[in-house]
């Protein structure tokens, strides 16, 4: 693989925003959905986009019918709270992180829990398939990243990731690169196939790393941070290219995630004001806020060809929304 700094730097205008935008998206809500008794702390779109999952500290996964807002199945197993959720990319099966410092992989045909993978020693907080979904990645409360291979259930690689727990992981669109994040306020890029760290990130204040992923070309990388920011990285030239503020995030990790829509390319992110903010990526204006959870919006997600969103609240609301944006 060519070393990530090779080649001339990708542009945000040129890579990441289609030309042209016919309307802004406006998103309203549709359903609210109650089922959890503790606080929601993963929410996922499966691939079609009709079924949500989502997951608690409650032990519970939930899923949910997004055309109806009905409660499909409830998914038992864990000892514990449930970190992170990811759906596989055919939707047959998901994944899921735990306090009980297992990996659980479910199959939606049966609803069962299929394998439960063994080796982080702390809490499990993340967890990501790769586009093939035969490997997985999970990061934890042990420092760790570690590499899986879902048929055998075991694991490949441990990479000795950061020197505070992990708080995301995730392959790129090809498999190639894995990004983790942590608590140390470190971001660093890894080989998918050696485990090689590649290159480390961080920014000058140092700040906690709440989240991170890969924008959908994988040439750029957007970053949550516990003071309040959110960055887009042009990680091969090692530079924040662009901010996003107003939300509140100085306590917990709040997930940001891409919105495309419209010809237009936008993020999003809860916020512990209990809103949801949505910008538009190039300008960093704000383009909506969504109000009506009541507590700090914990978790959000978007689909990507669907125009819906969702979004989770923690112990004084615990409901999940979905926002649908129908064109008008």
């Amino acid at each position: 693989m060519p070393p990530l700094s090779s080649g001339p730097a990708p542009q945000p205008s040129a890579s990441l925003k289609p030309s042209s935008r016919s309307r802004l998206p406006k998103f309203k809500p549709r359903y609210v959905m109650s089922g959890h008794t503790m606080s929601i702390s993963s929410i996922k779109f499966n691939p079609d986009g009709n079924v949500l999952a989502s997951a608690a500290s409650d032990k519970l996964i939930k899923l949910w019918d997004t055309d109806s807002g009905e409660i499909l199945k409830t998914l038992m197993g864990h000892t514990e709270g449930i970190s992170d959720i990811a759906w596989s990319n055919d939707g047959e099966y998901l994944a899921s992180a735990s306090d009980d410092k297992t990996i659980r992989i479910w199959s939606m045909e049966t609803g069962t829990e299929v394998k439960v993978l063994y080796g982080h020693t702390n809490f499990v907080f993340c967890v990501n398939y790769n586009p093939k979904s035969n490997l997985l990645v999970s990061g934890g409360f042990d420092e760790t990243v570690r590499v899986w291979d879902v048929a055998r259930g075991k694991s490949l690689k441990v990479l000795p990731a950061h020197s505070d727990p992990v708080t995301a992981v995730a392959f790129n669109h090809d498999g190639t690169l894995i990004v983790s994040c942590a608590m140390d306020g470190l971001i660093r890029i890894w080989d998918a196939d050696s485990g090689q760290c590649l290159k480390t990130l961080v920014d000058d204040d140092n700040p906690i790393c709440s989240h991170v992923q890969f924008s959908p070309n994988s040439k750029f990388l957007l970053v949550s941070t516990q003071d309040s920011t959110i960055r887009l990285w042009n990680y091969q030239a090692s530079r924040c290219v662009k901010t996003y503020t107003s939300h509140t995030n100085r306590t917990y990790c709040l997930p940001a995630c891409f919105i495309v829509a419209d010809g237009g390319l936008y993020v999003m992110s809860g916020s512990e004001d209990a809103k949801v903010y949505i910008w538009d990526l190039q300008s960093r204006e704000v383009m909506q806020a969504l109000e009506g959870h009541r507590d700090t919006v914990i978790a959000v997600a978007a689909h990507p060809t669907r125009r819906i969103v969702a979004s989770a609240s923690m112990e004084k609301d615990l409901t999940i929304r979905l926002w649908f944006d129908d064109g008008d």
